[in-house]
Parts: C-alpha cells; sequence; structure tokens
C-alpha cells in the first residue's frame, strides 16, 4: 500500500509530465491512427503502388500484342507455335528444357 502511495505522490507532483508521456504512449502505440499502424499503411500503398505499375506494364504488353496479332495474321501462326506448341500435320516438335 505503501508503494501505491509513492508513485501517487510522484503522479501528481509531475501531473503535466505524466500527461504528456500517457499522450504519447496512446500516440505511437495504441491509438488507431498510431504511428506504428500509418507506418504499415504506408509500407502497404507502397506494394499496391508497385502491384499497380506491374499489372500497368503488362497490359501495356498485351495491348501491343493484341494490335499486332489484328494487323499480321502471321502472328498469329507464331504465337500458336511458341505459346501452345502447335505444329503442322508434316512436322515433328522437340521440346528441351
Amino acid at each position: 500500500m505503501n508503494r501505491l502511495q509513492e508513485i501517487w505522490s510522484y503522479i501528481r507532483k509531475h501531473k503535466y509530465s505524466a500527461t504528456l508521456i500517457i499522450f504519447f504512449v496512446i500516440y505511437v502505440f495504441v491509438d488507431e491512427n498510431s504511428l506504428m499502424r500509418q507506418r504499415e499503411y504506408n509500407s502497404e500503398i507502397s506494394d499496391l503502388q508497385d502491384e499497380i505499375e506491374r499489372y500497368r506494364e503488362e497490359y501495356e504488353e498485351s495491348t501491343l500484342m493484341l494490335n499486332e496479332l489484328e494487323e499480321n495474321p502471321a502472328a498469329i501462326e507464331q504465337i500458336a507455335r511458341e505459346k501452345y506448341l502447335m505444329k503442322k500435320a508434316n512436322e515433328d516438335i522437340f521440346i528441351f528444357k
């Protein structure tokens, strides 16, 4: 009981600094918008922006390929052979790994 009185006495003497410390702890660690969560959110935003950029590049490549297929019918045969391993009736396909 004596220990509690000492703590309470210390808090009463230093009430402003104790209030600031409590506020700081709540602000940094406990609050819904704490600094720790802000760091997590910023990291997640950065990851999502990288993913958006990757999908944008993939979209541009696919668009270029689609335009090429619409303009050049020989490109259809090339893609069918390379990607889907299709062949003509008199050909043999060898796959090397």
